[in-house]
């Protein structure tokens, strides 16, 4: 039986991991509507001005500003109607002295034209407008340009296109743009007792649950799981499917990290690659472990289920979004006090799995492998080494 060499502290391995993650280089065109949450792959500036024209920012008459000086609710400017224009058509005169046109908010500005006077300041009898508040030049009118100017830089390469910038492109004309690929990411499931849901179990056999919680989640942090085969407790089947899994850009494990006598992934890692580290200081998720093979960061995972997840949310998470060349996502914090006591673990940081009602925390936590703990959870709670958090303490709650 192997046996766990010393336990690397949590901030060293989340350390060691994200320095051996590299971001992905492979880019593709995506259509713009597609394009969401991507990664931009290439800067985009402007073909064109926005707007493309001198246009009304309000509904009202256009004006030559000169002529509405004087006026007043007292001495009101009578000007002539000579037509209107709406959004999307051209106008067919120029504004003159003395007249104005009808204008749709978005409408182009005639010619001769230098201001827009809001409908609320006028009165419009027949062919007669009389303004009642004065203008100035420019007022209620946005300028060709104002917005973007053609040729400037409007997005940087590493960019997340959330939707304001999908409406950036689409407002150039742009169909499609080049992101980087999605990292394309293994997940090895191993053991045994473990078969695919939906087919009958046997014996002590269970439903494998990691391949699939730990799949949501890298399609959570922009990456595309790639499910392989249930690997058995044989070192040539391991070794095999290993292989396949090494064609992705990184591998997730689950099962087999421990120090038991069928826990052969050590013994893969070992001969095929380096390994950075055998176990973390932590409850649960002591067993994880993470080396490089054939260029490839491997993270193993345990393979009790809530111990899974909660180390996917602590290690995974943060290497895929780097991985994938997303930003990291920062902590959602919310502030309560604990139910109950609660001791902390000798030698190891806990993550306490819990929910909060009322403003207080309660432990879900069950044992590793009841999934349930992480169905019921909103968070967690960090237990440091040998602490104690007594009832009614004040405690922070990272969300998941």
């Amino acid at each position: 039986m192997r046996l766990f060499g010393d336990l690397m502290p949590f901030e060293d391995a989340l350390k060691t991991i994200m320095e051996h993650v590299v971001p992905v280089a492979r880019t593709e065109k995506a259509a713009l509507d597609d394009s969401f949450g991507r990664v931009l792959a290439e800067d985009v500036s402007a073909l064109q001005d926005i707007p493309p024209f001198n246009r009304s920012g309000v509904d009202g008459f256009a004006v030559v500003a000169s002529d509405t000086d004087q006026a007043s609710p007292d001495d009101q400017v009578p000007l002539e109607l000579a037509d209107t224009v709406y959004a999307g058509s051209a106008p067919a005169n120029a504004v003159v002295p003395s007249r104005c046109v009808k204008i749709a908010t978005g409408a182009r500005v005639p010619p001769g034209a230098d201001a827009v006077v809001m409908v609320e300041d006028t009165i419009t009898e027949s062919r007669r407008v009389s303004v009642l508040k004065p203008v100035r030049p420019g007022e209620n009118v946005d300028r060709i340009g104002s917005d973007i100017s053609k040729g400037e830089m409007l997005i940087n390469t590493g960019a997340l296109l959330h939707a304001s910038r999908v409406g950036v492109l689409a407002s150039q004309g742009i169909s499609s743009v080049t992101v980087y690929s999605r990292p394309k990411v293994a997940i090895l499931p191993t053991g045994e007792e473990i078969v695919e849901p939906g087919r009958e179990l046997s014996g002590s056999q269970i439903y494998d649950i990691n391949s699939h919680t730990l799949s949501a989640m890298v399609r959570l942090n922009g990456c595309e799981p790639v499910l392989l085969p249930i690997a058995g407790d044989c070192l040539e089947d391991l070794e095999n499917k290993m292989e396949h899994a090494l064609r992705a850009d990184m591998v997730l494990t689950s099962g087999g990290s421990s120090v038991g006598e069928k826990d052969l992934i050590m013994d893969i890692m070992e001969a095929r690659g380096r390994v950075f580290f055998h176990g973390v200081r932590i409850k649960p998720g002591k067993p994880t472990t993470f080396s490089e093979m054939a260029g490839r960061p491997v993270l193993g995972m345990p393979g009790n289920p809530t111990t899974c997840l909660i180390v996917a949310y602590l290690f995974m998470a943060p290497a895929l979004r780097k991985l994938a060349r997303l930003p990291q996502q920062p902590s959602r914090v919310v502030n309560a006090v604990m139910a109950k006591k609660v001791t902390g673990s000798y030698s190891r940081t806990q993550f306490l799995t819990v929910r909060i009602e009322d403003g207080k925390v309660h432990p879900v936590f069950k044992e590793s492998s009841a999934i349930t703990s992480m169905s019921r959870a909103e968070g967690y709670v960090v237990v440091p080494e040998n602490a104690e958090i007594n009832e009614g303490s004040p405690v922070e709650v990272v969300l998941f």
